[in-house]
């Protein structure tokens, strides 16, 4: 069951349209869909504001593209991160609607997509190579019924790209900073602007940066007020936590 779908249910119940045991029975069902290789969190939308996310990486593109059927069943949105081309073809095949972000390696399926929220989340990238974690951010973002905008190519290494962009980063609720190499970028930014940033490392770089290790302890470390920091190239945790930030901001 949906957030609205319960809604709905609670309004007709109050306005004495459906009986109590219809209710109960709604509110009374498994909350668990069990695949056998997987139990399905069918009501985490009721919880989170937002279904069960689907992590592709080490799942067969069969699998997951019973998940993604389980989840559409209740009317609710699919997101499918670190996908194979192996999984986005399996999911196009199965679903008209699926919708593959190549950049991001993830697939979304909408039967509806959420209102956009007033104000929109800012996602920067220092340099190129960190696109695929940016945008994973940022398709993370959208899904979850957010206006976002991308500001790609802005590291320290040329800091007048970024002050160019400086009213937008200004005006938006919440800021997801990506860097690789030695990670300056979000203690840059969280020093001009007002906004909470959240800082996402990725494995960009040469040997010393071993592996994003490097620039996840200089995001640590940093001196600008307001940064939180995720896991090494984790832009869908970054782009979920932004995501509910601003949601917060709607309220």
């Amino acid at each position: 069951m949906t957030t609205i779908e319960a809604t709905r249910l609670l309004d007709q119940f109050r306005a004495g349209k459906i009986p109590r045991e219809k209710i109960l029975r709604a509110f009374q069902s498994a909350p668990i869909a069990d695949l056998g290789f997987a139990q399905v969190d069918t009501h985490r939308a009721l919880r989170k504001n937002f279904p069960e996310v689907i992590f592709g990486a080490g799942k067969t593109p069969e699998q997951v593209v019973k998940i993604a059927a389980k989840i559409l069943e209740r009317g609710q949105q699919v997101l499918v991160t670190r996908i194979t081309a192996e999984h986005a073809r399996a999911l196009r095949k199965k679903f008209k609607r699926a919708i593959h972000h190549a950049l991001a390696r993830c697939v979304t399926i909408e039967k509806k997509p959420l209102p956009k929220r007033p104000g929109f989340i800012a996602v920067v990238c220092a340099g190129t190579s960190d696109l695929p974690v940016a945008e994973e951010a940022a398709v993370t973002a959208e899904i979850m019924g957010n206006r976002v905008e991308r500001i790609h190519d802005v590291g320290v290494a040329g800091l007048h790209r970024m002050l160019a962009r400086l009213d937008s980063l200004q005006s938006a609720n919440v800021i997801v900073a990506v860097a690789g190499m030695e990670g300056a970028l979000p203690s840059v930014i969280a020093g001009l602007v007002s906004r909470p940033v959240i800082a996402v490392p990725t494995s960009i770089g040469y040997g010393a940066n071993f592996g994003g290790i490097a620039a996840l302890l200089a995001m640590l470390n940093s001196c600008g007020s307001g940064v939180t920091v995720v896991n090494i190239d984790n832009g869908f945790g970054g782009g979920y936590a932004a995501s509910q930030i601003n949601a917060l901001a709607e309220k």
